[in-house]
């Protein structure tokens, strides 16, 4: 993969940490609210290569969970992992304050708060994975190792 430099946080922080990513825009519709349906049908790419990134609020803690388009987070699944007793989705103002980005465009990488991140297992199963590049309209393609290693994250089986 080669290495480009986009300007988003999460593409500056690829690149400082010396990560080979791909970036893939397509045309985001401002209409559109499934924001990774949209990224896979625009690219063509299969929805379990496509992780979506989800702020959730894990005993007053907020965590991030990447998991792939194609399932959902399992709640339950992601509070055992972190030694709590329950999660939720984490208000959606939160989320864009926490992170710095907008809803639908929410990287893992180059947040503006550094948040526990677990990284759904599936992950591995591929050599590339897409997620968010930092705004809507625009995936980065890394390998899942590399995903892992720059968001200091916890692999887990936490999708549905």
């Amino acid at each position: 993969m080669a290495r480009a430099s986009g300007g988003t946080p999460a593409t500056v922080a690829l690149t400082r940490a010396g990560v080979a990513y791909t970036l893939h825009p397509y045309a985001h519709s401002d209409g559109e609210r499934h924001y990774g349906d949209e990224a896979a049908a625009a690219t063509g790419v299969d929805p379990r290569r496509i992780f979506k990134t989800l702020l959730v609020d894990v005993g007053g803690e907020l965590v991030v969970a990447v998991v792939p388009v194609a399932g959902s987070l399992d709640l339950k699944a992601l509070a055992s992992v972190l030694g709590a007793k329950k999660a939720a989705l984490a208000d959606p103002g939160a989320a864009t304050r926490s992170t710095g980005y907008v809803l639908g465009g929410i990287s893992p990488i180059g947040q503006r708060t550094r948040l526990r991140t677990v990284v759904d297992a599936s992950a591995s199963d591929f050599a590339a994975v897409y997620v968010s590049a930092g705004k809507r309209g625009l995936q980065l393609e890394l390998a899942p190792a590399d995903l892992v290693r720059v968001t200091d994250a916890v692999t887990a089986q936490v999708a549905g």
